[in-house]
């Protein structure tokens, strides 16, 4: 079975991953969607500046991630919404010891997440999406 494969929603293909045990999405694809005046990487790294989204993360993270480096989160929570606070998700990824996202590089890359995330993600940029 291929490690990637498309899917079509509401007219927007959409990248799955299959990851060792589950499904990864590309939210990189679902933030094109809305990135109609700038780009998809933009969407998502605005998403991952709000303090609820940091929150979710973190708690996704603590559940399922026994490796996770809480203290590190703390340090991203603190900053939530002030204008220098610009992370990206390889940072967050870097400093927590994250697993609920990762960054696929060169054609067909992206921002993937894993499906509890990506569902997430795509009901904070766009509830009908």
């Amino acid at each position: 079975m291929p490690n990637n494969r498309i899917i079509t929603v509401q007219d927007v293909p959409v990248t799955i991953s299959k990851a060792e045990l589950d499904d990864y999405i590309c939210i990189t694809d679902i933030a094109a969607v809305k990135a109609v005046n700038s780009r998809a990487a933009d969407v998502v790294r605005n998403w991952l500046r709000n303090r609820a989204t940091l929150e979710f993360l973190s708690t996704w993270e603590q559940i399922y991630n026994p490796d996770f480096k809480v203290f590190e989160s703390e340090h991203f929570k603190k900053q939530a919404g002030l204008l220098t606070f610009t992370p990206s998700v390889s940072e967050w990824i870097e400093q927590t010891n994250a697993i609920g996202l990762y960054v696929k590089k060169g054609r067909y890359g992206g921002t993937f997440a894993h499906k509890d995330i990506a569902f997430e993600f795509a009901s904070a940029i766009s509830p009908v999406l």
